[in-house]
């Protein structure tokens, strides 16, 4: 899943072939390969900390022994909150928020598609009417899912298109509205404003439905995915993370460090270009790709 990440580790590893070469040049290597993984210097720092802890008090005298408390510590880093999307009410919604480029509107065709084979009714609501042609990319990734969508024109407001879309996902009996959201406006008071109007309109419109705020984040940009993270965060009340582009080529630590330092849980994991591959998120399973 995340073969950078795995393939460094691997090489902190392999350098070290029995136990008693478990030193602090292993420590040290090890740390430094979590850091070349984007797993993040406080973070990596941690984890190391609590496996020589772990490695000393339960007398691990087997390499295997110490990959398996690396796994569990690493899990432990990962599982902060159901993977599973909350989608209580009807319709639910989830908003998806995220900075342009890092695949939210993908990740919401990818996202239909899933929500309709579990024979769910999907409705997609084109709400960054600020990026040029945002509306026709969701619009065909619609067609593509064989779901319905409500788009305005572009510069139109985002609050009228989400009540549209509300008022519409009503009428239809619709049980999921996904929404797209703009990634950039003018500067980060206004991004607050606009995702804060949403937010409201939802509350409104909706006051007994579940509302999932999904932060889409770029597996391969490293602490800049931290970064992002903890300002959408501060801005949007983030419930849960898509992280794409862990197709082979991300280093994929960046997952760790947001779970760690947000306590935000990742909900799905984009690995491809394939309707198909948008791929739940499991802890176990991304653990056991690493080591």
């Amino acid at each position: 899943m995340a073969m950078g990440l795995f393939q460094i580790l691997k090489q902190a590893f392999t350098a070290v072939p029995t136990f008693d070469d478990l030193n602090d040049e292993f420590y040290d290597s090890l740390e430094e390969a979590l850091i070349l993984a984007d797993v993040g210097a406080e973070t990596a720092c941690d984890i190391v900390a609590q496996l020589r802890k772990r490695v000393k008090e339960r007398f691990l005298g087997r390499m295997e022994e110490v990959k398996d408390a690396l796994r569990d510590i690493l899990r432990s880093k990962l599982e902060v909150g159901d993977s599973a999307l909350t989608l209580e009410g009807k319709p639910a919604v989830v908003l998806v928020i995220g900075v342009n480029g890092v695949g939210k509107t993908t990740s919401i065709g990818k996202l239909a598609k899933q929500l309709k084979g579990q024979g769910k009714k999907v409705l997609l609501c084109a709400g960054d009417t600020f990026r040029a042609a945002a509306a026709d990319q969701l619009e065909i990734w619609a067609n593509r899912a064989g779901v319905d969508i409500v788009r305005q024109n572009e510069g139109a407001d985002p609050g009228a298109v989400l009540f549209d879309a509300l008022q519409a996902a009503k009428a239809r009996g619709t049980d999921v509205v996904l929404c797209d959201t703009a990634g950039r406006l003018h500067n980060k008071q206004n991004l607050m404003n606009e995702l804060g109007k949403i937010s409201r309109i939802i509350d409104r419109e909706l006051p007994n439905a579940s509302k999932e705020v999904l932060l889409v984040l770029d597996g391969t940009t490293g602490q800049n995915g931290l970064i992002q993270a903890e300002q959408f965060s501060q801005i949007a009340g983030v419930t849960g993370m898509v992280v794409t582009k862990l197709d082979g080529t991300a280093k994929g630590g960046v997952v760790i460090a947001v779970c760690n330092t947000l306590k935000i849980p990742v909900k799905f994991v984009g690995v491809g270009e394939q309707m198909d591959d948008l791929m739940q998120f499991d802890a176990h399973s991304f653990v056991e790709a690493l080591i």
